[in-house]
């Protein structure tokens, strides 16, 4: 298996899925060779866990700064700033050329591992993919957690990445979607055979985040009541919607405090956002999050929104569920697909939006009623039934492979 990250070294929602997949497929009896860029250096400490925790799955680094969300303007300065100071002279300047090089890395990786099937996620494995496949004549299945037309927002897309994306979905045996909504994206831009395509939607320990933290004491809002944003700062993650909302509301209710907890290419663009909306007092970034932090951000909110402009799945709303605190989400989503205890909106509709947060905001009984029903409805959404369907999908394509070539 090959993928950009794993937790707790993870950026987003992509190694949430990884771990949570891995997890319960080890716990199955399925044995992975989970490969990574060594973006970051594991501790010995980790490895231990992991090995411990999840005896089935072997952990291998190949040396590359390739990390998770990579633009190309980010991955030149990384490697201009590791280059500056000594550090490994094999990287190369140009973020598709590494993808590349990467690739040829795990080519050997496949010479030397035993395999039954190659399963790669996201489009900076592909190759990796690929060139494993070429090499153990193994079925390949490609996990699409996001596409290119996702990411840019449907505007200015990346030809190279999209061109990777594209060569990985016609050269795989299989491909998993995290949604319809993901599906529908690769049959129209991708030219994919919808016979190969099976819809597997993400999940959530839901133990991970039903804990008792106490936040008080990290933060007095006066009785204000908190509306969490909570993402990547980027377009397609809607956080220039979520202002333009906030400023409607706060026109309505001024006791709001909102929350902008993530980082990424468009922090400044927000910040000033905000001051320009005249609402810069009224909003708090907190940047990117994590483990005991993330927990008690989703337990403050009275109300996460999630107004994506294109969000394949959508992780975050079943975490903030799973935290007791409600949810609205737009309709350009893939978890929209499946909650049904939940707010829904179009992602443009900033007046609908705010209506729906103020209505939250100030009836009790509506928030009490999304709280409830939305922590019982997410059991339904675990990774051991994900398990049993990727499990379902490696045999069929290991037949086919067997039988059928």
């Amino acid at each position: 298996m090959f993928g950009w990250e794993f937790p707790p070294f993870n950026s987003g929602g992509l190694g949430t899925a990884c771990y949570g997949i891995t997890k319960s497929l080890s716990e199955k009896g399925v044995e992975i060779d989970f490969v990574l860029p060594r973006s970051y250096k594991f501790s010995e400490n980790f490895l231990n866990i992991i090995s411990n925790k999840l005896p089935k799955i072997k952990i291998k680094e190949i040396n590359s700064p390739l990390v998770s969300y990579a633009t190309s303007q980010n991955y030149r300065r990384k490697v201009f700033l590791l280059k500056k100071n000594g550090v490994n002279n094999i990287y190369c300047d140009n973020l598709i050329q590494e993808v590349y090089r990467y690739s040829l890395v795990a080519k050997e990786i496949a010479k030397k591992t035993r395999c039954d099937l190659i399963h790669v996620h996201d489009w900076m494995t592909f190759p990796a993919g690929i060139k494993a496949q070429e090499i153990s004549n193994k079925p390949l299945l490609v996990h699409v957690h996001s596409t290119e037309t996702d990411r840019s927002g449907g505007h200015g897309i990346n030809p190279e990445v999209f061109k990777i994306e594209k060569g990985g979905i016609g050269k795989s045996d299989g491909v998993v979607a995290v949604s319809n909504f993901t599906k529908d994206k690769i049959i129209k831009n991708y030219d994919a055979d919808k016979n190969k395509i099976d819809v597997v939607y993400n999940a959530i320990d839901k133990n991970e985040f039903n804990s008792d933290l106490n936040y008080e004491n990290h933060f007095n809002f006066h009785g204000k009541k908190v509306v969490l944003f909570l993402g990547r700062i980027t377009l397609h993650k809607g956080p220039d919607y979520f202002l333009y909302v906030a400023k409607k509301v706060l026109e309505k209710n001024k006791d709001v405090i909102f929350i902008v907890s993530g980082s990424g290419d468009m922090d400044r663009q927000i910040i000033e956002q905000a001051a320009d909306l005249g609402i810069a007092d009224k909003i708090l970034f907190t940047g990117f999050l994590r483990g005991e932090q993330l927990k008690r951000i989703y337990k403050m909110a009275n109300l996460y929104v999630m107004p994506s402009v294109a969000e394949p799945f959508g992780i975050t709303p079943l975490e903030s569920l799973a935290s007791k605190t409600p949810v609205l989400i737009s309709k350009q989503s893939g978890i929209s697909e499946i909650l049904n205890h939940c707010l829904k909106v179009d992602f443009w509709d900033t007046n609908e939006m705010a209506n729906k947060i103020l209505a939250v905001l100030e009836n009790e009984e509506l928030e009490e009623c999304l709280v409830n029903n939305g922590f019982s409805e997410i059991d339904e959404f675990n990774w051991n039934s994900v398990a049993e369907n990727i499990i379902g999908i490696y045999e069929r394509m290991i037949w086919r492979k067997k039988f059928c070539n």
